[in-house]
């Protein structure tokens, strides 16, 4: 379908969608660009006020990942006016508003228009130095990869509105979809600042709708090389392999295995509910890490310094061919 667009020849425009990349960025000029992203979705979780915090967190998301730092957002707001009470719709923006806030970003207005199921999002602009940013392409062979939090977001999310869920497991469900990924992107920021010569980090994604194995596919096709996972490295919220292995496994994550097909190359020792974990879809997941090798366990412990949910070296970024992705044990 994007192919239909016309090509873009502006030569400030520095990451636009051939990509598939989640933020764009435009130069503004040689210290500044710009990041412009967008985001929103139907409701995860059951109380409006976590859901309006998640689906902030999730569009605050992409401009973290671009490296950049969120300055101003707009609302964007479907809603069944004539049949939710719009005291549930204060509820959600009040989330949202919570969550701009803590990150530092003015929700400045928006707009929104009668719908027949909710729906929650932000338009989000940040900026960020144009030799600062971090697309989701320029992985190296050699490089490692590192992910800021755990999967299984979207089991839990099914398992929640089938009743499946525990009350631990939804409470660490809704602080994983509402921790902002601003204390990861300030590592990496200060990783590409400090010292002299070329930055250690080549390329950075956050995993979301795609999953895991879908956004690093992302990133190696457009880097042109490989990548090999550690499946037992890999984070995992507590309860999800149960349940996926119990068969709740959400649709987007049944279309993330059949979209990535033959690319993925598994272990036979990888058990089937691993499986459907790495290939999971995300909301408002963790920032995806490619840095040179002899930086990985820096990037590590300075990410659990700073309290991420998670720092875990999973993987690396092998010789092509690209979108190769070998899951071993």
């Amino acid at each position: 379908m994007l192919r239909q667009l016309p090509q873009i020849t502006d030569p400030n425009v520095l990451v636009g969608a051939a990509t598939s990349d989640d933020a764009a960025v435009y130069r503004i000029h040689d210290d500044l660009a710009m990041v412009v992203t967008v985001d929103f979705f139907t409701p995860v979780v059951d109380d409006p006020y976590d859901f309006g915090r998640i689906a902030a967190a999730n569009s605050l998301s992409d401009i973290y990942a671009m490296g950049a730092r969120p300055v101003i957002a707009l609302n964007l707001v479907g809603y069944p006016s004539r049949s939710l009470p719009l005291d549930m719709l204060g509820e959600i923006l009040r989330g949202g508003a919570e969550v701009a806030q803590e990150a530092g970003c003015a929700i400045l207005g928006g707009h929104s228009i009668d719908d027949e199921e909710p729906k929650y999002g932000l338009v989000c602009i940040g900026f960020v130095h144009p030799e600062r940013m971090t697309p989701n392409v320029g992985a190296r062979a050699g490089d490692r990869l590192v992910l800021t939090k755990p999967l299984g977001i979207g089991i839990l999310a099914t398992a929640i509105k089938r009743d499946r869920a525990t009350p631990g497991q939804i409470e660490a469900a809704v602080r994983n979809m509402t921790t902002l990924n601003a204390a990861a992107a300030e590592v990496v920021r200060e990783m590409m600042e400090r010292g002299k010569g070329e930055s250690p980090i080549h390329a950075v994604t956050d995993v979301t709708g795609f999953g895991l194995l879908g956004h690093l596919s992302e990133m190696t096709r457009g880097s042109g090389v490989g990548a090999r996972l550690s499946a037992s490295a890999v984070p995992v919220l507590d309860g999800v392999w149960d349940l996926a292995g119990e068969g709740v496994i959400p649709g987007g994550t049944k279309r993330n295995a059949e979209w990535l097909g033959e690319c993925v190359r598994w272990s036979d020792e990888i058990p089937e509910p691993l499986r459907w974990t790495l290939y999971d879809a995300q909301t408002s997941g963790g920032l995806l890490i490619s840095v040179a090798e002899d930086h990985a366990g820096d990037l590590a412990e300075r990410l659990r310094e700073r309290g991420t949910l998670a720092a875990a070296i999973i993987g690396e970024i092998t010789e092509g061919p690209d979108c190769v992705l070998i899951v071993e044990e």
